[in-house]
């Protein structure tokens, strides 16, 4: 499924809620249903800078995509971590450093957020595009 397809799902499934109680309700949700995160890779150099909360991110290079797998230690930040995953793990390096993630303003993500949390969902995507573009080469 193509990025921007699998973004317009996640407002579509946002949009089914008008209090944000009930959207966080919903993050919470999708973090809990990720599986869980591999002790090997919670280490230092998976840890996220910038991040209030502890959150690991793996990415494996595999038949010319990027699977991402994560974890985190605050329920919220772990369902928006789960969200970036769905939006672009499995894609190509070139596919997520041309992604245009419109899907967080659209659901009203960004401006519910504190503002550390807001940096570390910068910091999460700005990982995540260093990743692609580290296996950019590769391709």
């Amino acid at each position: 499924m193509a990025i921007n397809d699998i973004q317009d799902e996640i407002i579509e499934e946002f949009s089914a809620f008008d209090d944000w109680m009930d959207k966080y309700q919903l993050l919470i949700d999708l973090g809990n249903e990720q599986p869980p995160l591999d002790e090997k890779y919670k280490t230092e150099s998976n840890l996220i800078d910038g991040c209030q909360s502890r959150v690991w991110l793996q990415a494996d290079y595999e038949d010319g995509v990027l699977r991402f797998t994560a974890e985190s230690d605050a329920l919220i930040v772990k369902g928006i971590v789960a969200l970036l995953i769905r939006v672009l793990s499995g894609h190509t390096p070139q596919e997520i450093l041309d992604a245009d993630l419109y899907f967080i303003e659209e659901i009203g993500l960004k401006e519910h957020l504190s503002p550390t949390r807001s940096n570390g969902l910068v910091a999460m995507v700005k990982q995540i595009r260093m990743y692609a573009l580290a296996f950019s080469t590769k391709q």
